[in-house]
């Protein structure tokens, strides 16, 4: 049985999705996956869900845009964006991606914007167990200048990083993330 806390999750995720404006049109195909998922699957927001199901995240930028803060993940063992698993206690998929970001930069000053960025669907390496597929949403952050960060348990290291050179071995999908993040950071 799904709770109702993630129920509304859920509700708050096919608001947000319905409402959004894909950038371009392999952005649309993902949100419409992801609104055709939340149909099929009541526990889409879950870790307990489906072995597919809906994560946040946010990638962090400093006040000029153009450096990036990322997180080494120890599972991944790839630089990324901060986000995971939402909780019961997220009041909606913002407050979910938005506490992932404060937890695993250690940053508590973070300026997370209210709208969707980009979507990101991706399948997973079996050290995540039962975990096969994430259908990410996407936010960006701003840290102010003076912020400092930590390590959490979540991660290996985390590091500021020039967003026009990325750490070797860095993800593709990571350059229109950051992009998106710059224009959505510069309205």
């Amino acid at each position: 049985m799904t709770s109702a806390a993630y129920l509304s999750l859920r509700e708050d995720a096919i608001t947000r999705l319905t409402t959004w404006t894909a950038p371009s049109e392999a952005q649309e195909r993902l949100r419409l996956d992801y609104l055709h998922h939340l149909a099929e699957h009541p526990d889409a927001m879950a870790r307990s869900g489906p072995p597919a199901h809906l994560t946040g995240s946010a990638i962090v930028l400093d006040e000029s845009g153009e450096h990036v803060l990322l997180t080494h993940h120890p599972k991944a063992r790839l630089w990324l964006q901060f986000g995971g698993h939402f909780e019961e206690g997220d009041a909606t998929v913002w407050h979910g991606a938005a506490r992932e970001a404060l937890e695993e930069s250690g940053i508590d000053s973070l300026t997370v914007l209210p709208d969707i960025v980009d979507l990101s669907r991706h399948a997973l390496a079996a050290s995540f167990g039962r975990c096969r597929e994430h259908l990410d949403v996407r936010f960006a952050a701003i840290a102010p200048a003076d912020a400092g960060h930590s390590v959490s348990e979540e991660s290996l290291d985390v590091r500021w990083w020039p967003a026009a050179r990325l750490p070797d071995g860095a993800p593709a999908v990571l350059v229109p993330l950051i992009r998106a993040a710059q224009r959505l950071s510069r309205r």
